[in-house]
């Protein structure tokens, strides 16, 4: 195999490792129910006038699959950090106790599974578009090596590489979204 194409499928699957790590990351936003900690790394905080995401201003855990506790390194913050969470619009509602702050998980309805189901098959969508994508850029740099003199054939078993490349990654997206469909609605 040629150089061009070596470098077309590497800067390929980059870009596709990429998509699917993103999808991966606004998927742990989606909530299932569950309490998770990433739940709330959208989460920003006046913290002496700059925002600066909740996890540099105090520990998030999940004591259980109901709720979720922030643990504030300064108890000056505490109030600062309710607000933040109830402006971030995720549908909580943080209780403070003068220690830390409780976020009690309420459980989903059936028709909220179904919205967050539409919302993670959004995110797959989005990830499909940006591995399509990458595959046209690797399949332009080939067509564009093969001007500069790459043969014909090197250059159709570099776009076949890059279909399976892609195949390979779409499927990869497919287990992937199949797993979170379940985890949203199982009750």
């Amino acid at each position: 195999m040629s150089e061009e194409i070596e470098m077309a499928l590497d800067v390929a699957r980059e870009a596709m490792d990429k998509a699917i790590k993103h999808m991966e990351s606004e998927l742990t936003k989606v909530r299932a129910g569950k309490a998770h900690p990433a739940m709330l790394d959208s989460v920003k905080v006046d913290y002496y006038g700059s925002m600066t995401p909740l996890s540099q201003v105090a520990n998030v855990n999940s004591t259980d699959a109901r709720t979720l506790t922030v643990q504030a390194w300064e108890k000056s913050m505490l109030d600062v950090i309710a607000t933040a969470i109830i402006n971030a619009n995720l549908g909580l509602n943080p209780m403070n106790n003068g220690e830390s702050i409780l976020i009690n998980i309420p459980a989903l309805t059936e028709d909220r599974r179904r919205d967050l189901t539409k919302r993670a098959r959004g995110e797959g969508e989005g990830a499909r578009v940006g591995i399509r994508n990458a595959r046209k850029e690797a399949n332009d740099f080939i067509k564009a090596a093969k001007n500069d003199g790459l043969s014909e054939d090197l250059a159709k078993d570099g776009e076949s590489e890059v279909q399976t490349l892609t195949d390979q990654y779409i499927k990869k997206i497919d287990e992937i979204l199949a797993a979170k469909e379940a985890d949203i609605m199982t009750v």
